[in-house]
């Protein structure tokens, strides 16, 4: 399920706030995971856009990256973390996605915060959990992607150029 909630501009706090009003209103009180993630994209030599996905080798699958939150660790701090880990791209958060929510591999309710993220740099090394990243453009990221909800964060970050 996607559900579209947008920053406000009342800071982190706020946000942490509609996540958990959307987790109560949506997981009935079970354990809930949660992660924050991006669409992150770049310019070409062009002026054609590109965004980034990642493979994952335990899954064979390509997403979009994200990850759990750290104790403490505030939204868009988890999603910069979790994109330059993943990713090895450092990024700018240029807007909120809203929320996506599902239930992963394992059963666990997951609720993830994504952000629209412009890259400024980096580069990629291999970790355990992503074994490749490749820059698509903007269609052929959307059909290489392997789940719909991913999908529909593309069309929310609306990039087409």
């Amino acid at each position: 399920m996607v559900v579209t909630a947008q920053a406000s501009g009342l800071g982190d706090r706020h946000l942490w706030e509609e996540v958990e009003a959307a987790v109560r209103m949506s997981m009935n009180g079970h354990d809930v995971v949660r992660a924050a993630g991006g669409v992150v994209y770049r310019h070409t030599l062009s002026g054609e856009v590109e965004i980034a996905l990642v493979h994952r080798p335990a899954y064979d699958d390509w997403s979009l990256p994200k990850g759990k939150l750290k104790p403490g660790e505030t939204l868009e701090g988890a999603a910069l973390r979790e994109v330059q880990e993943e990713t090895g791209l450092k990024c700018m958060i240029e807007r909120s996605l809203g929320i996506v929510e599902y239930v992963d591999r394992h059963d666990r309710h997951k609720v993830v915060w994504y952000w629209l993220m412009r890259s400024t740099g980096g580069a990629f090394k291999p970790i355990n959990e992503v074994d490749r990243v490749s820059w698509h453009k903007f269609g052929d990221a959307a059909r290489t992607l392997s789940y719909d909800r991913d999908q529909e964060l593309l069309r929310r970050a609306d990039l087409v150029t």
